[in-house]
């Protein structure tokens, strides 16, 4: 009976050690397809430069074919070119590599806006006067 005990624990950490090592590859294989699929995209003469939706499933694009700029509608079956655009018309935002706000900065001045309301005592506080039911302390 003891040895059934301890292999009951040595399956679960075989059972542990397996599950991390498949996360690990799948994590290695999720980078390895993201580097291709971004070396795919880099140099060619097809770019879409901003995508706006106007309804469910439909959207309207604005790319970039070599040198010829064109607004088209994408739909769930078809695409149709709606005009050229002039590139003087065009205003490209720069990229930078770093996203406008991390996730961490947001959350960071979000607990601290939290903490500065607890310590200011915000409760709610019913009108001098107002009847109340008991039920609400």
């Amino acid at each position: 009976m003891l040895l059934t005990g301890m292999d009951g624990y040595v399956q679960l950490i075989t059972v542990l050690v397996i599950f991390v090592v498949v996360l690990a590859i799948a994590a290695v294989v999720t980078k390895y397809i993201a580097r291709y699929q971004k070396a795919q995209g880099l140099g060619s003469n097809i770019e879409v430069l901003e995508t706006a939706q106007i309804a469910a499933g439909k959207y309207v694009q604005l790319v970039r074919i070599g040198d010829t700029y064109a607004a088209i509608a994408v739909c769930k079956d078809t695409v149709t070119m709606l005009c050229q655009v002039p590139e003087e018309q065009i205003t490209r935002r720069e990229q930078s590599g770093e996203p406008g706000i991390r996730f961490k900065e947001l959350l960071d001045s979000m607990l601290r806006r939290e903490s500065s309301l607890q310590r200011q005592g915000n409760v709610l506080q019913k009108p001098e006067g107002e009847q109340t039911d008991g039920f609400d302390r």
